[in-house]
């Protein structure tokens, strides 16, 4: 089973550490390239609308109804 991988990044002027599986990483680092923004600019975005869930949380579930939409 794969270790989840905490990193750093700063969205809205402070600095945070996410953790999530690689998978989730790699589609994060996809979805940004597509987008041709930095990942931290993409995670900011989804912080802006998560609601009461954690960020990580919030990042799973976004990139879960990124692929339902088919976008």
């Amino acid at each position: 089973m794969a270790k989840d991988l905490k990193r750093s990044l700063t969205i809205a002027g402070h600095r945070t550490s996410l953790s999530l599986e690689p998978e989730f990483w790699t589609a994060l680092q996809q979805e940004a390239a597509r987008r041709g923004v930095s990942i931290a600019a993409l995670v900011s975005e989804i912080d802006q609308s998560r609601g009461p869930r954690n960020l990580s949380s919030a990042i799973r579930v976004w990139l879960l109804n990124l692929g339902r939409s088919g976008a």
